[in-house]
C-alpha cells in the first residue's frame, strides 16, 4: 500500500501526517542524551538524599583534578558536581524526573536527555485522536508538589502555616477558567505566609490519592496535617475566608481597657510572653492571625482596636501612635513592654523577626523537653558556649520572694551566653533528683549547667549556700558566673538528665474527644460533599459495624435475658423432682437445669472428666454413700443443694463407698491432718465410716472442702454440729479429740459392741438427718470462707482398689 493509499483509506490528510513525521524526527534528533545525573553518580532513581550525598563525596574525592591526573578528570568532576546540584535539590530533581530537564531555564517538555519519552508523553492517543497538551505556565513550576516532598516538608510545615493546594491536570478546561482567580489569591496570600502548592493529577496520582482528590480542578486547605476541601464558588473573597476559617479559634483575643491587665498577668500561668497589636481596623487582620498561628506555642496574642472609645486608657497608658500599626511585647513586667515595633506597612517578615527574638520570658519555667532544648541548646564546636542558670524552687507562697529576686538578678545580668530558667521540684522530680544526687531540697537551690549531648549528658555545679534572694546570694552567684566565664573547667560534676515531664500535655480524655470531634467533622464533610463512589468504603464500614452490633451483641443479650429469667417450680411437683433426682445416676455431664438436680455417679468412666480434667473454676460436689443409705441420702442431698443447682460452675455427683471403699482413705492419707481431725486414729480396730460426707472438689487447683455430717444421736440444733462440718484446726477441737480418744481406751469391748449394734440398727430416718446442715455449708462454699485442703495429686479409683487388694 502506498503512502497516498494509506492516507486515503484512513481519511487522514497527507499534510498532517507529514507534519507529524517531521516533529517525530526532530524529537528523535534531540533524544541524544547529554548526561543522566543518576548514572553519573551511580545511584538509583529511588535513592535518598543521604545516599546521593555519600556517592557524590566518594566520586568527588576520586575525580578531583588535584588528586586525579587523568586528562578527563576535570570534565568528569564538572559532570559529578552538576549532577549533584540537580539531584540534591528536590524541585530540580522532580523536574528532571518528569521532563528530563537539567537546566532551570530550559522550557518544560524540551529535554535533551528524555526527548523521546517526553514526546511519547506529550503526543498520545486518548479520548480524541491526537492531543497536544496546553503549555503550562513556568511560574507554577515552583509550586509543584510531589509525594516525597509533601510528606517530608509540606505536611510538617502545615503545623506552622496553612497551605492552599490546587489540584489540576492537562486538558482541564475548568482549570483554565480559574487561573486568573488563582493567580490573584496566590499574589495576596503568599506574602502573608500562606503556603502554596499545585498537584498535577496526571503525574502525581499517588499524592492525589493520599489527599483524596479524584477530580480536577480541586482546591484543598491543609492545616495541622488535616485536609479540607473547598466546595464554594472559586472567588477571591471566598478563598480568603476559607483559609481564615481553617485556622484554630481564639488565636487572637480582643483586648479592651477592662481585660488588658488580666490578659498580661497570665504570663506566670501559661509561661508565655504576650503581644498586643494596635490598629485602626475593627476586624483582626489575617496577617496577624497567621503570625499568631505560627508562634502559638510560644507567645500569646491580643488585638486592640484603636477606633473604639473603650480603649482610650490603653492608648494613653502606652503612648500609642494612632497613625500606624504598633506591636508591643510584654514579658514579666505588665506595666512596661519589653519591646516595641511600629510601621505603616507591617509585613510578615518584620513581624516574624520581632516575635522570634522575644518568644521566651526573661526567666521562663521549664515545662517540657522542647522548651529545655531551645533554651539550653547542646554545645556545638562552631558556636560559642551557652550556660543555663537553673533555679530549683517550689510553688508555695514562701518561695515567691526568692523567685522574684532571681528574676531581678537575671534582668540585670542578662548576657548572650547565659540563659536563666527555673523549675518546680514537685513537677520535675526526676530532673531535680539527677542534679541534686537524690537529695531532697529543703530550700531553693541554684545549679549552673552546660549540655554536652542530645542523650542528656550535662556538666554542672551547684551554687553552695542555696538561694533565698538576699544581696549576699546575688553577690555570690555573680562571682560564680564570673569564674565560669574565665574558666570553663569550673563545672566539675557530670550526669545524664532524664527527659522532662510535659506539664502542658492535655489529658487523655481531652485528646480522645478532640480526635473524635475532628473525625466526625471529616465524616460529615465527606457525606455532605463527596459522591457515592468515594463514600462507598466509609458506608460499607458503617453498615458492617451496625450489622455486627445488632446481629450479635443485642440479639445475644436478648436471648440470654430470656434464658436467665427465673422459673419458679411448682410446689406440687417438687417431691416428684426430688424423687426423680434421687433415682438419677446417669453419666451425663450437661450443666444442671433449674427444674431438677442432676447427680452423676463417679465411676471408672466418669471419674477423669468429672474430677481430674475438670475445667478451671468448676467445682464438683460429691456425696459419699452406701447401697443401704443411697435412696435416703440422695433424696436429702437433692433437697439441700436444689437452690444452688442453677450455678453453671457447680456439678453434683455421688460416690458409692461399697464399690470404692478405699478412695476416701487414700484421699485423706494425702492430707493427714484431715484424717486426725475426723477422729480416726491408727489404733482403731474398726474401719472408719464416711457415709454422709460431702466433698467439694476443685480438680484444676487440686484442693477440696469437707463436710462432716451430723452423726446419730447428735442434736441437730446444736451450733457445734455445723462447726464440725468444716475442718477446723483449733485447740478446742484438739482437746475434745484427746478426751474422746482417752474415753475410747477406757471403755470396755462390750461398750464398743453395743455402739456397733446401735449403729447397725439406725433407721433410714436417722441417716436422712446426717445432711441437715448441708445447706449452710453450701452457702459458705459459695462465699469462699471454707478451709481448703490441698492434695499433691488425685487418687484414681483403680489405684485405690489395687492398693487395697495388695494390702489385704
Amino acid at each position: 500500500m502506498t503512502f497516498r493509499g494509506f492516507c486515503r483509506q484512513s481519511r487522514i490528510s497527507p499534510v498532517f501526517v507529514a507534519i507529524v513525521l517531521v516533529i517525530l524526527g526532530e524529537q528523535l534528533v534531540r533524544a541524544a542524551p547529554e548526561q543522566d545525573p543518576y548514572k553519573v553518580l551511580d545511584v538509583s532513581r529511588s535513592a535518598t538524599q543521604a545516599e546521593i550525598k555519600k556517592a557524590y563525596k566518594q566520586l568527588a574525592k576520586e575525580w578531583h583534578p588535584d588528586k586525579n591526573k587523568d586528562p578527563g578528570a576535570e570534565d568528569m568532576f564538572i559532570k559529578i558536581t552538576k549532577s549533584y546540584e540537580v539531584l540534591s535539590n528536590e524541585e530540580r530533581r522532580a523536574n528532571f524526573d518528569r521532563y528530563g530537564q537539567m537546566d532551570e531555564n530550559q522550557a518544560f517538555g524540551q529535554s535533551q536527555h528524555h526527548g523521546f519519552r517526553n514526546f511519547h508523553n506529550s503526543f498520545y492517543f486518548e479520548e480524541s485522536f491526537f492531543q497536544f497538551p496546553r503549555s503550562r505556565d513556568f511560574a507554577d513550576s515552583k509550586y509543584l508538589l510531589h509525594h516525597a516532598q509533601y510528606n517530608s516538608d509540606v505536611l510538617p510545615d502545615s503545623y506552622r502555616r496553612p497551605y492552599l493546594i490546587k489540584v489540576m491536570s492537562d486538558w482541564c478546561f475548568a482549570c483554565i477558567h480559574i487561573e486568573p482567580v488563582w493567580r490573584e489569591i496566590v499574589q495576596e496570600l503568599e506574602p502573608l505566609g500562606v503556603g502554596i502548592g499545585i498537584v498535577d493529577l496526571g503525574y502525581e496520582r499517588r499524592l492525589a490519592n493520599q489527599l483524596g482528590a479524584h477530580r480536577a480542578p480541586s482546591i484543598i486547605g491543609l492545616v495541622n496535617g488535616r485536609v479540607t476541601f473547598f466546595h464554594q464558588a472559586i472567588v477571591r473573597e471566598y478563598l480568603r475566608h476559607f483559609i481564615e476559617d481553617l485556622l484554630p479559634q481564639r488565636l487572637v483575643e480582643k483586648i479592651t481597657d477592662n481585660n488588658c491587665l488580666p490578659f498580661l498577668s497570665r504570663w506566670q500561668i501559661e509561661n508565655k510572653p504576650s503581644v498586643l497589636l494596635f490598629d485602626q481596623v475593627p476586624v483582626i487582620p489575617l496577617l496577624y492571625k497567621l503570625t499568631a498561628f505560627a508562634f502559638r506555642d510560644y507567645v500569646r496574642f491580643g488585638y486592640v482596636d484603636q477606633g473604639e472609645t473603650y480603649n482610650t486608657r490603653l492608648l494613653r497608658q502606652f503612648n500609642i501612635n494612632t497613625y500606624a500599626p504598633s506591636m508591643l511585647l510584654f514579658k514579666e513586667n505588665t506595666e512596661k513592654p519589653a519591646d516595641v515595633i511600629q510601621a505603616r506597612g507591617m509585613k510578615r517578615q518584620i513581624m516574624d523577626e520581632f516575635v522570634s527574638n522575644n518568644k521566651f520570658l526573661q526567666v521562663p519555667r521549664l515545662v517540657n523537653q522542647q522548651l529545655f532544648d531551645e533554651l539550653c541548646p547542646v554545645k556545638q564546636i562552631h558556636r560559642r558556649r551557652k550556660y543555663c542558670v537553673l533555679l530549683i524552687t517550689g510553688e508555695e507562697e514562701a518561695s515567691v520572694a526568692g523567685n522574684k529576686a532571681f528574676l531581678d538578678f537575671a534582668s540585670v545580668n542578662s548576657k548572650e551566653v547565659l540563659r536563666f530558667a527555673y523549675v518546680y521540684q514537685r513537677q520535675q522530680q526526676h530532673l531535680c533528683q539527677a542534679l541534686l544526687r537524690n537529695q531532697g531540697v529543703l530550700s531553693p537551690q541554684v545549679v549552673i549547667l552546660e549540655r554536652r549531648s542530645q542523650a542528656g549528658k550535662v556538666l554542672y555545679r551547684s551554687v553552695t549556700g542555696g538561694w533565698n534572694g538576699s544581696e549576699e546570694d546575688k553577690l555570690h552567684l555573680h562571682q560564680q558566673l564570673e569564674l565560669l566565664q574565665r574558666d570553663p573547667a569550673y563545672l566539675t560534676s557530670d550526669t545524664t538528665l532524664p527527659e522532662l515531664n510535659n506539664e502542658l500535655a492535655p489529658m487523655f480524655l481531652i485528646q480522645w474527644m478532640t480526635s473524635a470531634y475532628e473525625y466526625l467533622l471529616q465524616i460529615y464533610d465527606d457525606l455532605l460533599y463527596s459522591n457515592w463512589r468515594e463514600m462507598m468504603p466509609i458506608l460499607s464500614l458503617i453498615f458492617s459495624a451496625l450489622f455486627i452490633l445488632f446481629g450479635t451483641v443485642i440479639i445475644q443479650a436478648f436471648s440470654e435475658s430470656v434464658e436467665d429469667k427465673p422459673q419458679k417450680p411448682k410446689q406440687k411437683e417438687s417431691p416428684k423432682t426430688e424423687e426423680d433426682a434421687s433415682s438419677r445416676a446417669s453419666t451425663s455431664s450437661r450443666p444442671p437445669k433449674k427444674d431438677f438436680v442432676e447427680v452423676t455417679e463417679l465411676t471408672d468412666i466418669t471419674y477423669t472428666s468429672n474430677l481430674v480434667k475438670l475445667r478451671p473454676g468448676h467445682i464438683n460436689v460429691v456425696l459419699v454413700l452406701t447401697d443401704a443409705s443411697k435412696n435416703a441420702l440422695l433424696r436429702k442431698f437433692a433437697k439441700e443443694v436444689f437452690s444452688f443447682s442453677g450455678t453453671q460452675t457447680l456439678h453434683f455427683s455421688f460416690l458409692n463407698a461399697n464399690k470404692h471403699p478405699h478412695w476416701m482413705p487414700s484421699l485423706l492419707t494425702l492430707t493427714p491432718d484431715t484424717e486426725h481431725s475426723l477422729g480416726h486414729s491408727d489404733d482403731d480396730d474398726e474401719s472408719p465410716e464416711y457415709t454422709g460426707h460431702v466433698l467439694a472438689l476443685n480438680g484444676h487447683k487440686k484442693y477440696f472442702c469437707l463436710f462432716r455430717p451430723v452423726f446419730i444421736g447428735d442434736d441437730p440444733s446444736d451450733a457445734s454440729s455445723f462447726e464440725s462440718s468444716s475442718i477446723s484446726f483449733t485447740r478446742r477441737r484438739s482437746r475434745s479429740r484427746s478426751r474422746s480418744q482417752s474415753r475410747s481406751r477406757s471403755h470396755s469391748r462390750e461398750d464398743g459392741d453395743s455402739r456397733k449394734r446401735g449403729s447397725t440398727r439406725a433407721t433410714s430416718l436417722e441417716v436422712h438427718h446426717k445432711l441437715d446442715r448441708l445447706g449452710l455449708w453450701m452457702e459458705r462454699l459459695m462465699e469462699g470462707t471454707l478451709p481448703r485442703l490441698h492434695v499433691p495429686t488425685w487418687p484414681s479409683l483403680d489405684t485405690a482398689t489395687n492398693n487395697a487388694s495388695t494390702d489385704s
